[in-house]
């Protein structure tokens, strides 16, 4: 019987996953040095989408200690925030779920170096797979793979974002008002996720769109901007676009793209319909 690949994807949630990786990897903190390891592995603790680095012990450049528990923020970090990816998948954790909310048994530690303690900041798994290693809290340190800069989170080696070329036409409208009509647009495919319409800004009705505040980042395509369609309920940061910082995204670099859970799209005349995910 043949196996979609999917499902074993999916179905390894409720698991703690490990992949080593063969990049260089440092941490630091406020100019400070934390690790420096060509030993790292990818951790996914049960219920995480997305992976976090364990390094050696033997290759930090800090100090660590047991966490202490006074009942003064204790409760810092551990806010969950629940996410399913498709309708067909298991329940999981997003990314801003608090590093703090481990689901796999083990100890806390704070990260001690001459200018700095982070508590809480490192985590040592009671797995004998990963003994050893300690989970560092991705979101406290600046993070280098070889010499270049990951924000948001590691990219997941089996995760994958393509882009592709179109000349299909692509319209894009709300409560009945077209945002956007192009033969331009580009169309990008990442792995659990609905098909994204990259439009060029002169194909998007600007005029109609005010420019948001909100911002979010993506380890695999960079810091996003949004718009929104104030004359709409469902037109709050409807739309967003990607900074230029990575180049395997620059076929997507300036293209506008907007929410097919809430906006409706229409490709050579055909309803897309409205795909349930996390951010329907």
């Amino acid at each position: 019987m043949a196996t979609k690949v999917s499902e074993l994807l999916l179905g390894a949630f409720p698991d703690l996953r490990y992949e080593p990786t063969a990049k260089r990897v440092r941490a630091s903190l406020d100019g400070s040095p934390v690790v420096d390891t060509q030993r790292a592995r990818l951790v996914w603790e049960p219920k995480r989408v997305t992976p976090v680095y364990a390094v050696p012990e033997e290759d930090l450049l800090a100090r660590l200690q047991p966490a202490v528990h006074d009942g003064r923020g204790d409760g810092q970090g551990t806010d969950e925030f629940p996410i399913r990816i498709r309708q067909d998948a298991p329940s999981g954790f997003d990314p801003r779920t608090g590093f703090r909310r481990h689901t796999t048994p083990g100890e806390e530690l704070d990260v001690v170096a001459a200018a700095f303690t982070a508590p809480h900041a490192a985590f040592r798994p009671s797995d004998p797979d990963l003994a050893g290693y300690v989970i560092l809290d991705f979101g406290v340190f600046d993070w280098l793979e070889d010499h270049e800069e990951i924000i948001g989170h590691p990219r997941d080696p089996f995760h994958r974002v393509d882009v592709r070329n179109t000349l299909k036409r692509v319209e894009v409208t709300l409560d009945g008002v077209k945002l956007a009509d192009t033969v331009g647009a580009q169309l990008l495919y990442e792995t659990l996720l609905p098909v994204r319409y990259y439009i060029p800004p002169a194909d998007v009705r600007l005029d109609l769109l005010e420019t948001s505040l909100h911002r979010t980042v993506c380890p695999y395509k960079g810091e996003a901007k949004y718009w929104s369609y104030p004359e709409s309920a469902r037109g709050k940061n409807i739309a967003w676009a990607y900074d230029s910082r990575y180049v395997d995204a620059r076929q997507i670099h300036g293209l506008i793209c907007f929410f097919n859970e809430r906006a409706d799209i229409a490709v050579d005349g055909e309803p897309q319909g409205h795909p349930v995910t996390p951010w329907s």
